[in-house]
């Protein structure tokens, strides 16, 4: 077997370049805190905002935002998790060095492409941003059908199912098919709602049943199944729209309630003096969540779109922050339980989902003011994170190992 903790082999590899999480974690949260301000200048305020008009002309802000959110922000931090986690799941090398620097380079080079003030053709960060996954793609198939490990197997299988749903956003801002871009972005949401459904279902109640000291709630197999193919119907309802509104509503009631019986059985009324559990279980509570209260208005339009941003940013993005504050301080042996305070940035995110997602349904005439607010408790969270984890994420292990 090889012994991927080999020291000849990275010790001269700058901490950064190490593994996935390093790189991919601080770019991911750089760009949240910095694209979220920048999105509501650009919107609110353009005669300040860095964007000129040239700029939105060339990309249009409808469909700047939800892509790099999702593809800009959202994917980077599942390619540094999944990167970092399949190397402990099969004892195979991921990537490091070069290679990682390329691949994490192909992703920061389609990000920047598309802030340049300039026209430039829509197929050249679509080709970056194509490397950026299908590198990552292949790198986690390479090391999952290595060891024959079948159970993980879905996850390059997902990146790579995440690659042509980018591929066809680039389409649809080259068509001006904003209909089409609107379907992908909530279709690539419910790809995060799987993801987090099978990771979330396996390391939440785990860490809580280790950190808790009581035996960790076996899985029910009907149950995990089902979920996984509701909320792949979710993500297929979203593009192609084969059901009617009836049929979707009770697909979303079924999913809600499937998942919220999943998640009150992971124990966590009993995690709140963690902050490294109570936020995980804070940001999963936001998937059934929204999954009921969008079945609840699924005749509304606007509620139906608006609380879309429940779990993106008290699902999604709070699950990310969470999940990177604890990977970071595991992967570079410090210790989960005594890092830096994150307590307002744990705090900040699931409010800034009620301010974004809830506070313009109960009242619209202040719209605005709701958005500035969630930007700032955004800005909290993700800046919090990049000042106090940015010297982690760049030094080497505590304990001279590589990784």
């Amino acid at each position: 077997m090889l012994n991927i903790d080999d020291p000849r082999d990275i010790e001269q590899t700058p901490a950064i370049w190490r593994l996935g999480f390093r790189p991919f974690f601080l770019g991911g949260a750089v760009v949240a805190a910095l694209y979220i301000p920048l999105w509501l200048m650009g919107w609110f305020t353009p005669q300040y905002s860095l964007f000129n008009g040239q700029f939105w002309a060339n990309v249009l802000p409808l469909w700047w935002h939800p892509h790099e959110m999702l593809f800009g922000f959202a994917l980077a931090i599942v390619s540094g998790f999944l990167l970092t986690a399949a190397q402990t799941w099969t004892n195979q090398p991921t990537m490091k060095g070069p290679l990682l620097a390329v691949t994490f380079s192909c992703w920061l080079v389609a990000r920047l492409l598309l802030l340049m003030p300039f026209d430039i053709p829509i197929w050249l960060p679509a080709l970056f941003d194509t490397l950026f996954l299908g590198i990552t793609a292949a790198t986690l198939w390479r090391c999952i059908y290595k060891v024959k490990q079948w159970r993980n197997i879905g996850f390059p299988i997902m990146i790579m199912l995440a690659l042509v749903v980018n591929l066809v956003s680039y389409y649809a801002l080259y068509e001006r098919n904003f209909s089409l871009s609107t379907q992908l972005w909530q279709a690539m949401i419910w790809w995060l709602a799987m993801v987090i459904t099978v990771v979330g279902g396996r390391v939440i109640p785990f860490f809580t049943a280790m950190k808790l000291q009581h035996s960790k709630p076996d899985p029910i197999q009907a149950l995990e199944l089902t979920l996984i193919l509701v909320m792949g119907v979710l993500f297929v309802q979203s593009v192609f729209h084969i059901f009617p509104r009836e049929i979707e509503q009770g697909i979303l009631f079924s999913a809600g309630l499937l998942q919220l019986i999943r998640v009150l059985g992971w124990k966590g009324h009993k995690t709140f003096k963690e902050p490294m559990l109570w936020s995980l279980h804070v940001s999963y509570w936001a998937l059934p969540a929204t999954l009921l209260a969008m079945a609840w208005n699924i005749n509304n339009e606007f509620a139906y779109r608006t609380l879309l941003h429940l779990f993106a940013v008290g699902g999604i993005a709070s699950l990310c922050l969470s999940m990177i504050s604890r990977v970071s301080l595991g992967h570079t042996s410090r210790n989960i339980y005594q890092g830096p305070n994150m307590i307002l940035a744990f705090s900040c995110l699931p409010l800034a989902a009620i301010l974004r997602a809830v506070m313009p349904l109960l009242a619209p005439q202040y719209s605005s003011t709701w958005l500035w607010l969630a930007g700032a408790c955004w800005f909290i969270s993700f800046g919090m994170f990049v000042w106090y984890y940015a010297p982690i994420l760049t030094k080497p292990r505590l304990d001279g190992r590589p990784g």
